[in-house]
């Protein structure tokens, strides 16, 4: 008897790195984020519009009121998904490049073969 288990060929390590604790937690903020429908509506006007939109233009698209705008569009902004600039009394909102490609590579799927 042997006092390590071999292992089966279905189960030896993956080839891919794990992710560090940092990263998996900063990964599940940015998906908690996207838990919300109206954040995902947001991502998605942002990612048809070339320039920053204003806080404004929001209210009506999403059917929603200013508070509950401005509560979604502070919950993206934090986890670095949107990138907000001060225009007088008014914020614009724009997509933050580097962000959306992380999202993008953390959800890319290789094909399954089977």
């Amino acid at each position: 008897m042997t006092s390590a288990l071999e292992l089966v060929a279905c189960c030896r390590p993956l080839a891919a790195r794990a992710l560090s604790d940092e990263a998996a937690e900063a990964t599940a903020g940015l998906f908690r984020a996207l838990s919300d429908p109206a954040r995902v509506k947001i991502l998605n006007l942002l990612t048809r519009r070339d320039e920053p939109v204003c806080a404004c233009e929001f209210e009506p698209a999403l059917g929603l009121s200013q508070p509950t705008v401005s509560h979604h569009l502070k919950k993206l902004t934090e986890v670095g998904l949107l990138e907000r600039e001060q225009r007088g009394k008014w914020a614009y909102f724009s997509l933050n490049a580097r962000a959306l490609a992380r999202l993008a590579s953390l959800v890319e799927m290789k094909e399954v073969v089977r």
